[in-house]
């Protein structure tokens, strides 16, 4: 890497990171440009050079971390689905902040719908309408059924509607995928 992408990468994060804490105290609608210039300590027109608005940002932080979930599927895709959740709950975990602020946010219902097309996009691997448990059902209602359930039970021990730990969470949701996909 150059010292600009290393300039570049240090200044997105720091609007990215700037971004999330003002998302959390403020809330989205009001958060402003110079919100994140302030907390960031870079120029509002710096956060123009990287980013259309303060839409742009979300918009782009959902698509990271659906690209980073997507990037641990690939590395697990010989695994069970229990030991697959494992590995997502550990991200959820060392990314509470974004994860936790974005669904308590208006920033939910876009992430909610881009988590659930991913899970989908992931599943279609593993169901099979053919033979077996699900034999002769709706391959897009399976789908949508445990795309759903996942989208769900991650969202409620996010936002803290499940207290069982991380690993009880993923173990169970995991075993409930093994058993039924």
């Amino acid at each position: 890497m150059t010292k600009i992408d290393r300039r570049v990468q240090k200044t997105q994060d720091a609007i990215k990171h700037a971004f999330i804490w003002l998302m959390a105290e403020k809330g989205f609608d009001h958060l402003t440009i110079q919100d994140i210039s302030d907390r960031a300590n870079v120029g509002r027109r710096t956060i123009y050079d990287h980013y259309l608005d303060k839409f742009d940002i979300l918009d782009r932080l959902i698509d990271e971390h659906i690209h980073e979930l997507r990037v641990l599927c690939r590395g697990a895709a010989d695994l069970s689905f229990e030991e697959g959740n494992l590995i997502w709950f550990e991200y959820f975990q060392q990314n509470e902040a974004f994860f936790t602020t974005i669904l308590s946010s208006k920033g939910a219902p876009t992430f909610r719908t881009s988590f659930l097309t991913f899970v989908i996009e992931e599943l279609k691997a593993d169901v099979v309408t053919t033979t077996g448990l699900n034999e002769g059902l709706s391959r897009e209602i399976v789908l949508r059924f445990f795309g759903a359930a996942i989208v769900e039970i991650v969202e409620a021990w996010i936002t803290g509607g499940l207290t069982e730990p991380a690993e009880v969470v993923a173990r169970q949701m995991g075993s409930l995928l093994d058993r039924n996909l």
